[in-house]
């Protein structure tokens, strides 16, 4: 098995695209994490050993959240924030900057992959994570997206894709 074959990318939607938008203590967000915990344990079962999340608000902090939770369960596995810029998180409220480095601290690798923001460096994160991986875990409602381009990338690639539909989780 060689390095891309243990790597999960992660990709998905931002709190206004989530039925519980930035209340993540709602009972649907909490049923979600724990069907997320499922999926990754699974893909740790079969061998996935890196984690790779993009770093935005939304699926991609829970997600690397997760990932941090279950280290401390199985310590061999490794997550990596893949940074699309720097500085992506300055205009986002305080509360979510501080999660979002609280995270990045916890990481065991940081990239970033631009200076500044531009107008493609999200594709680029998108397609970089892609290209590293043998499985995509999303949570996307099947919308024209940026998590919708990522996952065309990932059939593109042929990864193993495992979707969340985050409209199944509304009350």
């Amino acid at each position: 098995m060689n390095k891309k074959e243990k790597t999960v990318c992660f990709t998905g939607h931002r709190p206004i695209k989530l039925p519980w938008g930035y209340n993540e203590e709602e009972e649907n967000c909490i049923r979600f994490k724990n069907d997320l915990e499922k999926i990754i344990r699974n893909e740790i079962s079969n061998g996935a050993k890196i984690f790779l999340t993009g770093m935005a608000e939304g699926f991609d902090m829970i997600a690397a959240e997760m990932v941090l939770k279950l280290k401390q369960e199985f310590s061999n596995i490794k997550i990596i924030a893949v940074i699309p810029c720097k500085n992506q998180e300055k205009k986002w409220k305080v509360n979510q900057q501080n999660r979002y480095w609280n995270i990045v601290n916890q990481c065991d690798k940081r990239i970033v992959l631009s200076e500044k923001i531009t107008k493609e460096c999200f594709n680029q994160r998108n397609l970089f994570m892609v290209k590293k991986s043998h499985c995509c875990i999303a949570c996307w409602n099947g919308k024209p997206s940026g998590t919708g381009n990522t996952i065309r990338y990932a059939q593109e690639y042929g990864l193993k894709i495992k979707v969340i539909n985050p409209e199944e989780y509304k009350t």
